[in-house]
This record gives C-alpha cells, sequence and structure tokens, in this order.
C-alpha cells in the first residue's frame, strides 16, 4: 500500500515534527502553559528520535545484507520486509542476490567435492600446498590424497613442516622443482624400494601461491618395460649372433672333415679350404664389428656441456653435411642459422645425433624423385625442436617402435644402432627424440631439448 512507503512515512513524520515545531514556539512566546509546553517538548523529542531509529534501521538492514554476502551467510532473509517493508523492490532484491550467491556457492562446493572425489580414487598420489610468504609461518597442506598417504606411507599431514620431518629426502627432491618440473626418485619405503615420478606444478590463487605435487610409483611399468627392451634385445642379438656363428660352425666342420684324416694337403685340398677359410674369416669379422657395435652403444662418453646458439649448431651441421649430400643429388636446406637461442649441450655429440639423422635421411631418399632435406628449429612449450624432415620413403607405423631397438635395420649392410645412440645421446642431455612419419611423404625426426 502506498502509505507503507518510504516517501509517504518520511513525510509525515517531517510535516508531524514541523507541526509540533510550530505549535511549541507559539506555546512558548503566546502562552504560559508550561505543562503544555512540556508535553509538546517531549513528544517532538520522541518523534525526532523516531524519524532517526526509522532511516537508521534502512541503514542496518543494508549493512547486514552486506555482512551477510562477505561472510556467505545464506541464513539471512528479507521476506516479511519485502511484502510489508517500505521498500519491497529493494527487500526483494536483497533476497534475489543472497539467493543466487547461495547456489552459486552450492554449485561450487558441489563442483569441488566432485574433483576431490576423482583425486581421491585416482591411483596417483596429490599433495597441494599453500606457500607462505615469510619465513616465520608455516605452510599448509591444503589437500593430500588417499594415494599420496599409501604410496609414501604417511598419514594426511596438515602441515608441510611436519610431513618434511617424516619425509625429508622426498621434501628436499620437492624443493629442488618447486618453480615447476619433473623428477624422478627412489626411496626406500618399510624396507621396499620404490620408484617415482615427480612433477610439480606452481599455481596463483588469489594471490596465494600454492604447488601440486604428484607422483607415482612406475617401478612396475620400468621394470616391465625394461624386460620389453631386454626381450627384444636378446631377440635381435641372439639373431645376428645365429647368423655368424651358423656357417662358421657348418665350415669348421666341413674343414675339419677334409683334413681329420690326411697328415699332409694337396694343392686340390688347399684350393677347397682357401674359400671356406676366407668365409669363416669374413663371418668372423662380421661378428666382431657387431660387438664392437654394441661396445659404441654402451660406452657413450660423458658430456661436457657448454653454452651454444641454435644457429652455431646448424651451420656447423650444414657446412660438414652438404658435399655428402649433395654426391647424392639430394637438395639440403638448412634454415634459421642466425638463431641466437642458446643451449647447455655438448657439441660434439650433439653434431653427431643430427650426423645419424641426415644419414638416415639420405638413405631414405633412394630412388625418390626431387629429394629434400631440411633442418630447422622450432620452440615450442618450454621446448626447442632442432627437426631434420625428409620427403622419403617413410616409416610404417607398426615400425615406429622397431626403429629404437638395437641393431634393427631395414637398410642392406646397416649397423642399426644410429637411432640407438641418436636416442641416448638425447637422454643425456635431459632430452628426448620424437619421430613422425606419413610415408613417402614427409618424415621428421626431432632432438628435442628443454628450454627454460
Amino acid at each position: 500500500m502506498f502509505y507503507q512507503r518510504f516517501t509517504f512515512r518520511l513525510i509525515s513524520r517531517v510535516l508531524f515534527i514541523n507541526l509540533l515545531a510550530i505549535v511549541l514556539v507559539y506555546l512558548i512566546h503566546a502562552t504560559q502553559l508550561w505543562f503544555t509546553i512540556t508535553g509538546v517538548s517531549i513528544i517532538l523529542l520522541g518523534s525526532i528520535i523516531s524519524l532517526y531509529f526509522y532511516i537508521n534501521q534502512i541503514r542496518d538492514d543494508i549493512k547486514r545484507f552486506i555482512l551477510a554476502v562477505k561472510t556467505r551467510d545464506h541464513t539471512l532473509n528479507f521476506k516479511n520486509k519485502a511484502t510489508k517493508g517500505s521498500f519491497p523492490e529493494l527487500y526483494e532484491s536483497f533476497n534475489e542476490i543472497i539467493q543466487i550467491h547461495k547456489d552459486i556457492q552450492l554449485g561450487q562446493d558441489a563442483i569441488f567435492q566432485l574433483i576431490k572425489t576423482i583425486l581421491e580414487q585416482v591411483p596417483v598420489g596429490v599433495i597441494v600446498v599453500k606457500k607462505t610468504k615469510t619465513g616465520n609461518e608455516k605452510s599448509e597442506i591444503s589437500f593430500f590424497n588417499l594415494a599420496a598417504s599409501n604410496l609414501l606411507n604417511v598419514p594426511a599431514y596438515s602441515y608441510w613442516h611436519r610431513f618434511e620431518q617424516h619425509l625429508p629426502i622426498f621434501a628436499q627432491e620437492i624443493e629442488k622443482i618447486d618453480l615447476g618440473g619433473k623428477r624422478f626418485l627412489e626411496l626406500k619405503i618399510q624396507d621396499k624400494f620404490i620408484q617415482l615420478s615427480i612433477e610439480v606444478i606452481p599455481l596463483n590463487l588469489y594471490g596465494s601461491d600454492h604447488i601440486i605435487i604428484s607422483f607415482q610409483n612406475i617401478k612396475d611399468e620400468i621394470e616391465q618395460k625394461e624386460t620389453e627392451a631386454w626381450n627384444r634385445l636378446i631377440g635381435v642379438i641372439s639373431h645376428e649372433i645365429l647368423n655368424s656363428i651358423t656357417p662358421i660352425s657348418s665350415l669348421s666342420a666341413t674343414v675339419n672333415q677334409m683334413i681329420s684324416d690326411k697328415t699332409s694337403l694337396n694343392n686340390e685340398d688347399l684350393a677347397d679350404l682357401k674359400p671356406a677359410l676366407q668365409t669363416i674369416k669374413r663371418r668372423s669379422e662380421g661378428l666382431l664389428d657387431f660387438v664392437k657395435d654394441y661396445r659404441l652403444i654402451a660406452e657413450l662418453p660423458t658430456p661436457n656441456a657448454e653454452q651454444h646458439s641454435v644457429g652455431e649448431i646448424l651451420q656447423h651441421v650444414k657446412v660438414l653435411m652438404q658435399p655428402m649430400v649433395s654426391a647424392k643429388h639430394i637438395k639440403l636446406q638448412v634454415l634459421q642459422t642466425s638463431s641466437k637461442i642458446s643451449l647447455q649441450i655438448d657439441f660434439k655429440l650433439v653434431e653427431q645425433a643430427l650426423i645419424n639423422l641426415i644419414t638416415n635421411s639420405v638413405y631414405a631418399l633412394e630412388d625418390v624423385e626431387q629429394p629434400v632435406i631440411e633442418i630447422t628449429y622450432r620452440l615450442a612449450h618450454n621446448k626447442v625442436y632442432i627437426d631434420v624432415i625428409d620427403n622419403g620413403k617413410g616409416i610404417e607405423a607398426s615400425n615406429i617402435e622397431k626403429i629404437f631397438v638395437p641393431f634393427y635395420t631395414t637398410r642392406k649392410n646397416g649397423s642399426g644402432i644410429g637411432l640407438t645412440i641418436t636416442r641416448n645421446i638425447m637422454k643425456m642431455h635431459r632430452g628426448s627424440l620424437e619421430v613422425n612419419s606419413i610415408p613417402n611423404q614427409q618424415t621428421t625426426f626431432s632432438l628435442v631439448f628443454n628450454y627454460a
């Protein structure tokens, strides 16, 4: 109703106060009715006080609303005042805002609980630490899932310093990569060794620094991969050794039969023996070369890392490989040789890795029209990629993993160790070797270096 509106009530109260003031002034000047004057004065004072509290009540309601929003108090409501108060639209808006705020909070809480439940179920240990800005404060652990507790055999601590006292080795590894990164760590938990792959991701939320620590036991996976690698390697080695030993054994038996019953040899016997002995010698040398290649893989020198620019590497490889490539009538394109991006590398080892990749490309381009090898680099996701690209025969998807097995080769007279050596060189530089191939279109081998 209109008479419940703030404006009507305010005007009526002000008019009433003014009327009382006029009456009071008149009584004081025109009469000596002191009892009446006192009564009117009291009524006037009471009206002023009532007006003050009436206006102040609205201010208090606004303050209560603001405090409720700040403290996320969703129990406050103004339903009565929205129907009977002086400002129904205002109080109705208050109720709507509180309800919306409540719905948003419930939605956020539901998402948080969903994420928390998911993280509790995954087999990966997850610890979230809220870092302090000063050394005097103690860092709190915001989240500690069940997998983390089981993997490390520790309770779900609430403070990092207590966790640090329990597992100082783990905490020290985290400190080394608290700005982000990955590490591998071997821990002894209850007389059992576990191998952990640890990753740290820094995060800033509402002005507070957090670190997300995720880790998992990869011991079983490593052992499985090692077993698979050894099986493949043993298969290749057995194949190579049998290829060499079988003819040697057969020819040795033949030679033994030829000379076992004789005390002297004539020219005819010598003529028969020479090819057999030459074959034995050739296969023995092949077996010796095979063993030398194996040693070459196993005994790579320790990298002597120095600062070198990518442009310097590319320019040097261009000068080194241009004659060989040109002799095969292949177009060599080396791009971005002026790059100043620097890497901490062993120049000779990285040069050997590039030579291996370019040599592979040369053989892949046999019988290809308009053969091209392109060498370039790119920077992506804090990594530097040096790419060797060719338009040769390429690699079938089924052979992608096999090409890194030592001594595996599809090339005649190939040793099958070039890519193995190249990948080992990259591992020594804490990098990797990647390959992407579309047969008969384009093949890209990439030396991948970490770049911070």
